[in-house]
């Protein structure tokens, strides 16, 4: 899934792109993609993207007023091309869900790959009408030491679940928790609310430079490299059985119904292995 660096990476290319650019036609490949009705997709047609931001992990595009929000949840993503083919998005013969032509031919399809279909897109008068974007926590970027610190304070919860909750902070998912909390060197199942000030630094230092780094490793790169940006930046998602750069140990990993999370014992968690099932704790 795309998270805040690579969504980054996405807006300020798009940016580049289609700011000042009329809508020539939006067609859909998919009817349950799109959330809402009013105002209709086709209304987009002979207005002129004017802005485009980031919400958390959500894209939105400016279409003199109208917004056009999209999610790419896990298996979506962004397929741009300067000169798109002139053939007709049929519904339920591609994996295109949506296709956005401007008035120069250039445009994007918004695929889904998989049988779990959560791509999600809303047209809207305010970003703040989608439910996932009114949800959500504050941007990282915007958060004082002062400000992270009181969102952990009485936690309860493991930290790489707090850090992946999109209602305490907006952008961060399984990959860059991961990443976050190794340069941080905090067990995944560390308790939030219990870490003391000098862990709280490094997992705020850490929370801002690793995705620093991201997103100057997104910037400028068209969409179709930014899957391989990320997963050339990752020093331990991703990378079960190989060597963790900073000690030289094997990175581990946890597997659990719907995704994975990888560590570094040495680094996070005292040596100790994490037990490799569903509300796992450490080995004893």
């Amino acid at each position: 899934m795309p998270e805040l660096p690579e969504v980054q990476g996405l807006v300020d290319f798009l940016a580049s792109r289609v700011v000042g650019l009329p809508v020539a036609r939006v067609d859909l490949g998919s009817f349950s993609v799109l959330k809402t009705y009013d105002p209709p997709v086709d209304s987009l047609g002979g207005l002129t993207v004017t802005d485009v931001r980031r919400h958390g992990k959500w894209i939105d595009l400016d279409v003199d007023g109208i917004h056009l929000v999209f999610h790419l949840s896990r298996g979506g993503w962004l397929r741009w091309s300067d000169a798109l083919p002139q053939t007709v998005v049929r519904p339920g013969k591609s994996p295109i869900a949506l296709r956005m032509r401007f008035a120069d031919e250039s445009g994007f399809d918004l695929t889904e790959a998989g049988t779990k279909k959560r791509l999600a897109v809303y047209v809207v008068r305010d970003p703040a009408e989608v439910p996932g974007i009114a949800s959500l926590g504050p941007d990282p970027f915007s958060l004082s030491r002062a400000d992270f610190a009181g969102l952990l304070a009485g936690s309860r919860s493991q930290i790489k679940g707090v850090l992946r909750d999109q209602s305490v902070i907006a952008g961060v998912g399984n990959a860059y928790s991961d990443e976050v909390l190794h340069a941080a060197k905090l067990s995944p199942y560390a308790v939030a609310g219990k870490l003391d000030e000098e862990a709280v630094d490094r997992l705020y230092d850490a929370l801002r430079d690793i995705l620093t780094e991201a997103i100057a490793a997104a910037s400028g790169k068209p969409a179709k490299d930014l899957k391989d940006a990320k997963r050339a930046g990752m020093r331990v998602h991703g990378r079960t059985g190989e060597q963790c750069p900073v000690c030289g140990d094997v990175v581990r990993e946890v597997s659990f119904a719907d995704r994975s999370m990888q560590y570094c014992a040495t680094c996070q968690t005292g040596g100790k292995p994490l037990a490799d099932r569903r509300m796992s704790r450490l080995l004893k």
